[in-house]
């Protein structure tokens, strides 16, 4: 879409895209995730300008620039100096804020867990559980927060796709945790514990992203 379109053009096209792909019409959650991403960036005006300002072309770097690559002597391969600069800042400000809460959510999870499947119909263990969950939704918020914050650097999409995919699942657990708590059904207790999982997994996925990346 152009970078002149109206914000009524970019709804309709964000609610036409997402009506194609959703999955009960045959697409998949991917894409879905996705479309949401684009659309927390430009359904928002000033994240949109920031959006916009940020991907506009840049010109090569100087010789001898600042920047944390060109101290390193040279871009890594396939980024320039100003985007090598652009990602560190994204990774530090961004990511790794966002990594150390993420982990407070999911690694304490099977503790807590054990713990509570000592006698779940226990009225303290359940609490200390409500409390783990309640604790983990407010570090999530500010997961939320601090994702919105920035938009990524160009040549990084996939990995803060992945990291918004991280947060939605371990939202989406939490919601089926608490349900569990609210009426004690076993299948929404062991959907948040594969949420967790999955969330978990993609957490160590994104580490080792991160190493591949040189930052």
């Amino acid at each position: 879409m152009s970078p002149a379109a109206t914000a009524a053009e970019i709804k309709a096209a964000y609610r036409a895209l997402v009506k194609r792909h959703h999955p009960d019409a045959g697409g998949d959650d991917r894409t879905i995730l996705e479309l949401n991403a684009a659309w927390e960036v430009l359904g928002d005006g000033d994240r949109r300008r920031h959006h916009d300002h940020r991907h506009q072309p840049v010109a090569a770097a100087e010789p001898g620039g600042s920047g944390a690559a060109v101290k390193r002597g040279r871009a890594q391969p396939g980024r320039s100096a100003v985007q090598d600069t652009a990602l560190q800042q994204w990774l530090q400000l961004v990511h790794a804020p966002i990594d150390r809460l993420l982990a407070q959510v999911i690694n304490p999870f099977p503790s807590q867990l054990k713990a509570l499947s000592a006698d779940p119909y226990d009225d303290s263990l359940m609490e200390a559980f409500c409390t783990f969950l309640e604790q983990g939704q407010a570090r999530l918020e500010k997961v939320e927060s601090l994702y919105q914050s920035q938009p990524c650097p160009p040549g990084s999409q996939a990995f803060a796709l992945d990291l918004y995919h991280c947060l939605s699942l371990a939202k989406d657990a939490l919601a089926e945790l608490e349900r569990y708590t609210m009426g004690y059904v076993d299948s929404y207790l062991h959907d948040g514990r594969e949420l967790l999982r999955q969330a978990r997994l993609l957490r160590q996925g994104l580490q080792a992203q991160r190493r591949e990346l040189g930052l």
